[in-house]
């Protein structure tokens, strides 16, 4: 296998697509139909990443009897406008398009909803440029957190997984069974950590993007092999981590590209 061809795995709010309040917005709209507070701006931005069900009762404090009903409402609302609002982070599209043209196996590995999902990126012109899109099931509230490491193969083919580790986990799967690639040398992309906790289950490094929604500090405490700031940056430490023979993580977190 070449540099060019090790897989890269990708997450998507945040790190592909700013979702530019269409996903808060919706937030903010089931919250304030079931009567309930909403939350401040740096804590509605702390949803965007996690398990939609996690952040409504973990952080917005929606009770478990009305989550199901926020989940809803939050749905129809991003469904109606919210998609629309989102946008692809500058030099996204220039730099999927350039891995395709190498022969780079790519892929989606996201906490929304896997059709969800695929909604998105084909609204952004972008869904056919992936080898696989993997999400949660549609029952955001049926999901189970993530447990640690994945055993090879747990996740039956076919199957919609929970967690991010096995949503990671079944792109893997899919990515070794359309190409002669290696899952054990892809890298994921994310920025938030739950996105270096689910490549780390997975024996995967995880390169941080700082244009998502991280606070400051969380991608370089969850163990990022290394954070970048722009699509340029993240498209020289991709050739780069390729080239190593292997996945281990680097003992330092470098920041490039920071403007």
């Amino acid at each position: 296998m070449t540099h060019t061809t090790v897989p890269v795995i990708f997450d998507l709010d945040g790190t592909l697509v700013d979702p530019a309040g269409g996903i808060t917005d919706g937030i903010a709209a089931a919250l304030t139909e079931l009567g309930l507070p909403v939350p401040g701006k740096s804590r509605m931005d702390a949803m965007i990443g996690p398990k939609l069900s996690h952040s409504l009762t973990e952080i917005a404090g929606v009770p478990e009897a009305l989550l199901a009903e926020a989940v809803r409402i939050y749905r129809a609302h991003y469904i109606a406008t919210g998609i629309a609002q989102g946008r692809l982070y500058p030099g996204i599209r220039g730099l999927l398009e350039d891995f395709v043209a190498a022969g780079r196996p790519i892929a989606v590995a996201t906490q929304k909803p896997e059709g969800l999902a695929r909604t998105v990126l084909a609204h952004h012109g972008i869904a056919g440029l992936f080898h696989t899109i993997r999400g949660s099931a549609a029952d955001e509230a049926a999901g189970v957190p993530d447990a640690g490491p994945v055993a090879e193969g747990s996740v039956p083919e076919g199957s919609v997984p929970e967690g991010k580790a096995e949503i990671v986990a079944a792109a893997l799967s899919d990515l070794a069974s359309a190409s002669a690639a290696s899952p054990g040398r892809a890298v994921m992309v994310g920025d938030r950590a739950q996105d270096v906790a689910g490549a780390a289950a997975n024996g995967l490094d995880c390169i941080g993007v700082g244009w998502g929604f991280a606070p400051d500090g969380e991608l370089h405490a969850a163990g990022a092999v290394e954070i970048v700031h722009t699509a340029a940056a993240l498209h020289a430490t991709i050739a780069r981590l390729s080239e190593r023979p292997g996945t281990t993580a680097l003992n330092e977190v470098h920041t490039h590209g920071n403007v």
